[in-house]
């Protein structure tokens, strides 16, 4: 097969401005990394360089970390290029990403060459077990190079690709500058993981890519400051009093960390959470419970800033709902388990504000009996108005306008950040101009009457017909709801009490539930201030029967909202006629969420004339950009939508700034970056080397490397290849054998056969009898079987002092505790000549086994393979995934002994939960099958 950078053909490519086309060159002339500001057409340049290869022929290329939409729009745009070309010699893409394509078949089709997608652990097999020879392979592509970590699999292939093929081309592609700015000379560390030593940095600020987005064919942008609501305006500074104060506890408990960036600022962003949560991940088992709980709170929090800006007042009400929910503590717990932020006054006026956007009224008496009057506030989104405003100018643009002036197709294409957001603005749109009443808005005089007489109280505007569904819809929903947390406190008391029948209308030690309160007759507000418990937190309201039914006669349904037709949830062939009919283009109002680099073929299959951005997003802004520089006959009106002085203003233009810091820093590094000089005779470094040079500075003096005449081998799960330990001892120049094991998880020798727990697997093998199995197997085939425990480099754990633990092993056994030091110790005892490994992280366990290996014969894989497997059984019969398994043993009636046949004969959880009792029982047995039934099909309302 030809090689990589060698007999360039002409072929027609579509890229039309002059930095694509120097980036292309630029690829074609030579191996590297190319980071580009997201949204200048990341994966347009892949696809045409990928057709620069594929139309020439006889090549074999590897696309490698793609994800499965990124396939598809590769494949799309292959395929168009091919077909515009009309070459012969293309094949498109062939996607390799599931297991139940054969190993023959992955095999011929390797043979035939073309461009390949393989994911990254059937790739990894496939080149350890010579199905693929790497010496065949034209070049490699890798897409999110800045994902790809020293221990990671696609930093594995590459080792083993650049080991056997010092020709082939290697590309590698990035959007997002921001992981080669963190940490010690990152971008010099992920070029050696990439075995690249060039790199290309494009930003937007580049000249060349300046003058070609900001030439003489610029769009139209207008931009649409929309003030908050007084109500949102008070929710957001009460979310941010919260997330400011839960920072300052979190400093004040964890005094020596690194935390110049933990700010309200920085809490912004997405990532922020999982920064803090990484920094205390090395002393998580010492920091107080406190600490951990408001990690969570953030995240929490964050959520809430951003749905107080997209979801409907409705719908964030009830958001609030369940997330008082989910933190208020069981019956008769005290303020130490919860989360500190439901103490805070500005938590009250997160909820009062809420509710009031709903609803409000005011308890009332008449006749010695308390009315409730109620009446619907139902505060809609400020942008929706200016929405409808800036639909209402575009129709007479289009209406004053001439025929029409250029290629586009005259669509209003509107950009939300989420498919519930669509969804949410489509319904609106739809029902904007119908009222309860029937009438229209333009009846200003009726309105202005109604005004005028009444007797000095202020009424509210009707509300659209959406917003009084939602109501409807949210006060049937807390009905219900009351009834499942009442049950599922109901569940929790039996297990605390240790009772199987819950007492009704009981809590726990007959005193009157935590949650709830009583009803204050006089002249107090209903649904406004949330009341707070003994130890000062919020408390869920009590979901009041004549609440709801007051709220529900008052917005009940009119003939109008009756008349309308409901939403399509399905697609009936007989009334089709109902739902589709054809429209012209510039007719057509499209609603779509962002989707990353999909959104290129949104532009260029709609060619919107007008753009309205309901929500801010950097790079979308120059995917229009771009779209509009490549097409001279396309004009482009953008309508750019934001709150100011919101969080969502904030979060923009943080993002630009941290994108740009991040290329000025890449900027600076490069150019003051160091040369490696380890190279080989083809002028490559030697990725062996690099790679043992760099991931092993954990152990004390490095590792040392013993000359033998012939590499020693493990034996190694194919299931294994998820971690990053089958890469580190293929690092040690051990020779890794795939296989499809039965019993233990490694084999290193005829005798030393290993099963390897993390220690999220070991408790939950503890808990479904798995390890024990596990265990008798490997003592029934192997004379020294180990269990390795295999803790996280980045993660803390600790067991307690045995001598905190009380009781004796009898006792531990009958009570089965839950204990795991106590379940290790059984363990011990009924397999006395285990042997038990504790590796402190994988860079261990690699030195251990070639430690272990040193004195030992090699393992026989094809003996491996064999051991274990009943008559007529084939190792790849053997299921492969062990979530749905895990799943399947943490169900009532299902144990180690019926979990094999309910597999075979079930084949998937879908079809256990849809089957009968009489379905499940010649598989689990009669009692089981009712219990497994039993569990799928009840009720919480029950």
């Amino acid at each position: 097969m030809s090689s990589g950078n060698g007999d360039q053909q002409p072929v027609k490519l579509s890229l039309p401005l002059k930095y694509q086309q120097e980036i292309f060159q630029e690829l074609r002339g030579r191996d590297e990394l190319v980071v580009i500001a997201r949204g200048l057409g990341l994966l347009r340049l892949v696809t045409n360089l990928l057709h620069s290869y594929d139309a020439v022929g006889n090549n074999f290329i590897l696309l490698l970390n793609a994800e499965e939409r990124e396939n598809g729009w590769i494949g799309e745009a292959l395929a168009e290029h091919a077909a515009i070309s009309a070459s012969t010699r293309a094949r498109g893409l062939s996607v390799v990403n599931t297991d139940a394509m054969s190993v023959g078949t992955r095999e011929k089709l390797y043979t035939q060459g073309g461009i390949f997608s393989v994911t990254s652990r059937i790739l990894v097999v496939d080149l350890l077990s010579g199905l693929m020879n790497p010496e065949t392979i034209t070049g490699v592509v890798v897409l999110h190079a800045d994902r790809i970590m020293a221990t990671s699999l696609e930093a594995f292939i590459l080792r083993i690709y650049r080991q056997k093929n010092k020709a082939g081309f290697l590309k590698a592609f990035s959007d997002n500058p921001d992981p080669f700015v963190t940490g010690f000379n990152p971008l010099h560390t992920m070029m050696r993981n990439l075995f690249l030593r060039n790199v290309s940095l494009w930003p937007r600020f580049q000249v060349d890519v300046a003058q070609a987005l900001e030439g003489k064919k610029k769009a139209e942008v207008i931009e649409l400051e929309v003030p908050m609501s007084d109500a949102m305006r008070n929710i957001q500074q009460a979310i941010m009093e919260c997330v400011e104060v839960s920072i300052g506890e979190l400093k004040k408990g964890n005094t020596g960390l690194e935390m110049g960036d933990w700010n309200v600022d920085s809490a912004l962003h997405k990532q922020f959470d999982r920064v803090v949560r990484r920094q205390l991940d090395p002393n998580w088992h010492r920091v107080s419970w406190k600490t951990k709980q408001i990690v969570s709170d953030l995240t929490v929090l964050r959520e809430m800033l951003y749905h107080l800006l997209t979801f409907d007042a409705v719908s964030f009400n009830r958001h609030l709902d369940l997330i008082l929910a989910a933190h208020s503590p069981p019956p008769g717990s005290t303020r130490q388990n919860q989360s500190p932020w439901l103490f805070l006054d500005a938590a009250h006026t997160i909820f009062d504000t809420a509710k009031k956007r709903v609803y409000i009224g005011k308890l009332s008496k008449e006749n010695d009996q308390d009315i409730q009057v109620l009446r619907p506030v139902l505060e809609e989104q400020p942008k929706w108005a200016v929405v409808a405003e800036v639909l209402e100018e575009i129709d007479r643009d289009l209406y004053f306008s001439s025929a029409v002036r250029d290629d586009s197709n005259g669509t209003i294409l509107i950009m939300c950040g989420d498919a519930l957001q669509c969804r949410q603005l489509r319904d609106y749109l739809q029902s904007m101009h119908i009222r309860p009443d029937g009438k229209n808005e333009e009846d200003e005089d009726e309105k202005e009457k109604e005004k005028d007489g009444d007797d000095g109280e202020k009424e509210e505007p009707s509300a659209t017909a959406m917003m009084r569904k939602k109501l409807r819809e949210y006060l049937v929903w807390k009905k219900q709801f009351g009834k499942v947390k009442e049950n599922l406190f109901s569940e929790n008391q039996n297990v605390i009490n240790g009772t199987t029948k819950p007492a009704s209308n009981q809590n726990f030690r007959g005193k009157p539930a935590a949650n709830k309160r009583r009803r204050v007759r006089g002249g107090g507000t209903v649904g406004s201030a949330p009341s707070r418990a003994a130890n000062g937190s919020i408390l869920a309201s009590e979901d009041r029967p004549l609440e709801v039914t007051a709220l529900l006669s008052e917005i009940k349904a009119t003939d109008t909202e009756s008349a309308q037709k409901d939403d399509i949830v399905a697609d009936p062939l007989d009334d089709m006629e109902d739902f589709y009919q054809l429209y012209e283009m510039q007719d057509l109002v499209v609603i779509h969420a962002y989707d990353g680099d999909m959104d290129e073929h949104v532009l260029e299959d709609v060619k919107p004339r007008y753009i309205i951005m309901y929500e801010p997003d950097a790079s979308f802004v120059r995917r229009v950009e771009v779209y509009r520089s490549s097409h001279n006959d396309r004009n482009i009106r953008v309508y750019f939508l934001y709150y100011s002085g919101s969080v969502e203003e904030q979060r923009y233009l943080s993002s630009v700034r941290r994108e740009k810091d991040a290329f000025t820093k890449l900027i600076k590094e490069k150019s003051g970056m160091s040369i490696v000089m380890t190279l080989d005779a083809h002028g490559i470094e030697d990725p062996q080397e690099a790679f043992l040079r760099t991931i092993n500075t954990r152990i004390a003096g490095g590792g040392r490397l013993v000359a033998t005449a012939q590499p020693p081998h493990v034996v190694v799960d194919v299931r294994e290849f998820g971690s990053s330990l089958p890469s580190l001892l293929h690092g040690r120049s051990m020779v890794i054998v795939p296989c499809m094991l039965t019993v233990g998880d490694y084999i290193l020798s005829p005798n030393i056969c290993i099963e390897r727990k993390s220690i999220k697997d070991l408790i939950s093998s503890f808990k479904d009898g798995r390890l024990y199995n596990q265990c008798e197997t490997m003592f029934q085939h192997y004379k020294s079987p180990m269990l390795l425990i295999e803790f996280d480099q980045n993660k803390s754990f600790t067991l307690e002092p045995f001598a905190d633990l009380s009781g004796s092993l009898s006792s531990i056994s009958s009570s089965g505790a839950s204990d795991l030091q106590s379940k290790i110790v059984l363990l011990t005892l009924a397999f006395p000549t285990l042997r038990i490994i504790w590796s402190s992280s994988p860079y261990q366990t690699a030195e251990i086994f070639e430690s272990l290996k040193s004195q030992e014969m090699e393992p026989d894989p094809i003996h491996a393979v064999r051991v274990g497997l009943s008559g007529g059984e084939k190792a790849e019969d053997q299921t492969f995934n062990r979530e749905p398994q895990d799943m399947l043993r943490a169900m009532p009636g299902v144990d180690g002994k019926n979990i094999k046949n309910l597999i075979l004969d079930m084949g998937s959880i879908k079809e256990v939960s849809n089957a009968r009792v009489e379905e499940l029982e010649p598989s689990v047995g009669k009692g089981a099958g009712r219990t497994i039934w039993d569990f799928f099909n009840k009720s919480l309302l029950d």
